[in-house]
């Protein structure tokens, strides 16, 4: 996890760039994921940064890219497709003492609210934004081509395959039922 590091005092007077190839495994959320078979990374990520200092802050623009195989929400088949974002990040140093003075909810909020990423002496370790980003990225359904017509909802063939035996009717209006109600509007 040594990559994902950039040392503050070389961001100090000038914008520093730096590429990153990082095995996915290696970040914990999406190891999970991998594991629990939700995804998985064919490529290493390959991520391009630029840091700069505004003030007491220390801005990151980068990009990510990868391929991922992934199962269509349609019709389940797993499929693979090129995945990329771009993402800025903003980290500050964590003050001294800060923490002893608020309790933990107070923490979460403020940090939530501010969007911001503490980090402790001359190092900035991206790994968690980064990782933040990726997981984002994903899409939260899937298609393996837009006109993929998915599965029967009655016998379960892939009507991608072929056209199943099951007759199919238009969908019923669930609000139908509601066509004739009448509303006192006294």
């Amino acid at each position: 996890m040594k990559n994902l590091i950039l040392h503050t005092e070389q961001i100090k007077d000038k914008e520093l760039s730096r590429n990153f190839e990082e095995d996915p495994r290696t970040l914990p959320i999406i190891a999970a994921m991998i594991k629990n078979q939700a995804c998985n990374f064919c490529k290493p990520l390959k991520i391009s940064v630029k840091a700069f200092k505004i003030r007491e802050l220390f801005e990151v623009e980068g990009h990510f890219e990868t391929h991922i195989r992934i199962s269509c929400s349609r019709c389940l088949k797993d499929f693979d497709t090129p995945m990329a974002s771009d993402f800025a990040l903003t980290y500050a140093r964590e003050v001294p003492g800060l923490m002893d003075v608020l309790d933990e909810k107070e923490i979460e909020l403020k940090l939530e609210d501010v969007g911001l990423l503490y980090f402790r002496g001359e190092e900035i370790n991206l790994q968690q934004g980064i990782e933040e980003q990726v997981v984002m990225a994903l899409p939260v359904r899937p298609l393996c081509a837009q006109n993929c017509k998915g599965l029967c909802p009655h016998c379960g063939s892939d009507l991608n395959q072929k056209e199943c035996a099951c007759e199919h009717t238009a969908r019923s209006n669930q609000f139908a039922v509601l066509k004739n109600l009448k509303l006192d509007t006294k």
